[in-house]
C-alpha cells in the first residue's frame, strides 16, 4: 500500500479534534474496572467508537485497533488509538491526560497525533514531515548532562508483573534523584513523549511498551530528534520491553543509569517476549 502521509495526517488531526470536543464536553458518568487498578470510562468508549467509525469510513483499506474495544491488526496498515491516555487523571479532573492516535505501517508507527486538550496543546508528526506543536516545528532539547535534565518516569505498574517492574522503577527513581535536576511522574505516556519532543523535558523512562500508549509519541519524538530506545540502548521496536526517549546528547548518561538499575532483571536484556509482556500488544 502506498501511503499519502500528508492526507492521512490531516485525517488523523481531524479525528483528534473531534475527540477533543468530546473530552472537553463530557464528564465520566460510568467507570468500569477492567483490570488491577485499571479503569475505563464511558467517555473513553465514546471517543474510541467515534474515531473508529470516522477512520474506517474515510480511509477504507486501513484497519483499526482501539485500546478499549480492540479491532483488527491483520492488515499491513492500521490505526491505533488510546482514546484517553491517563484515564485515572481524567477521572480525578487532573489535566494530565490526552488523546493518542497513530498509524502503523509494516509494524512501525509512521504517523502520530497527540492532543493534550486541557493544556491546549496539539502535537503531530509523520515520517520525513517533521514534528509540530500547534502549527510550529518542535525539536528536542540540547541538554547533555544529568544535573541539567528534567526526566519523567512512567507510572508504577499494576497487574501480574507489577512487583518486579516497581522494584526496578524505584531503583531508577532513586538513582535519578541523586543525579538529575528534577524527576517527574505525569501519569501519561502521551504527555511524557510529547514533552520530550518539544524540549519541555529532556527524557522519559517507561518500563512498558503497549502500542496504544506509545506509538503516536514514538513517531512524534523521533521526528523531533529524540533517541527512542530500549533499556539496553538498542533502537525501540514493537518488541522492546521499555520505552526510553531522550534528547540525543543525554543518551549516554541515561543508559548509565539504566545499566546500574536494571542489572539482573528482565529489563537488562531489553528484549520483549510474548510470555513476559504485560498485556496484549498488537505489534507482536
Amino acid at each position: 500500500m502506498n501511503l499519502d502521509l500528508p492526507a492521512l495526517l490531516d485525517l488523523a488531526r481531524s479525528v483528534t479534534a473531534q475527540a477533543e470536543q468530546q473530552i472537553r464536553a463530557l464528564t465520566p458518568g460510568q467507570i468500569t474496572a477492567k483490570g488491577d487498578r485499571d479503569m475505563v470510562t464511558d467517555v473513553d468508549l465514546t471517543i474510541e467508537r467515534q474515531a473508529r467509525d470516522t477512520l474506517l469510513h474515510d480511509a477504507p483499506g486501513i484497519g483499526f485497533f482501539g485500546e478499549e474495544e480492540g479491532g483488527s491488526t491483520d492488515t499491513e496498515t492500521y490505526w491505533i488509538i488510546d482514546p484517553i491516555d491517563g484515564t485515572a487523571n481524567f477521572i480525578r479532573s487532573l489535566p494530565l491526560c490526552g488523546i493518542s492516535l497513530a498509524l502503523i505501517h509494516q509494524g512501525a508507527p509512521v504517523l502520530g497525533v497527540i492532543s493534550l486538550p486541557f493544556f491546549d496543546r496539539r502535537y503531530w508528526a509523520a515520517q520525513h514531515l517533521g514534528a509540530w506543536r500547534n502549527g510550529h516545528p518542535i525539536h528536542t532539547s540540547a541538554t547533555s548532562a544529568l544535573p541539567d535534565a528534567m526526566i519523567a518516569i512512567g507510572d508504577y505498574g499494576t497487574g501480574h508483573d507489577a512487583p518486579e517492574r516497581n522494584r526496578v522503577a524505584l531503583s531508577i527513581q532513586a538513582h535519578l534523584a541523586e543525579h538529575a535536576q528534577r524527576v517527574r511522574m505525569f501519569g501519561s505516556a502521551a504527555v511524557d513523549l510529547a514533552l520530550v519532543a518539544d524540549g519541555s523535558i529532556d527524557a522519559s523512562l517507561t518500563l512498558g511498551n503497549h502500542d496504544w500508549d506509545m506509538a503516536a509519541g514514538v513517531a512524534i519524538a523521533r521526528e523531533a530528534g529524540a533517541t527512542v530506545m530500549d533499556t539496553d540502548g538498542s533502537d525501540h521496536t514493537p518488541a522492546s520491553l521499555a520505552t526510553i526517549a531522550t534528547a540525543p546528547h543525554l543518551r549516554k548518561a541515561v543508559l548509565g543509569i539504566l545499566r546500574t538499575t536494571t542489572a539482573g532483571t528482565r529489563y537488562a536484556a531489553g528484549e520483549r517476549s510474548r510470555e513476559s509482556a504485560a498485556g496484549f500488544s498488537s505489534w507482536l
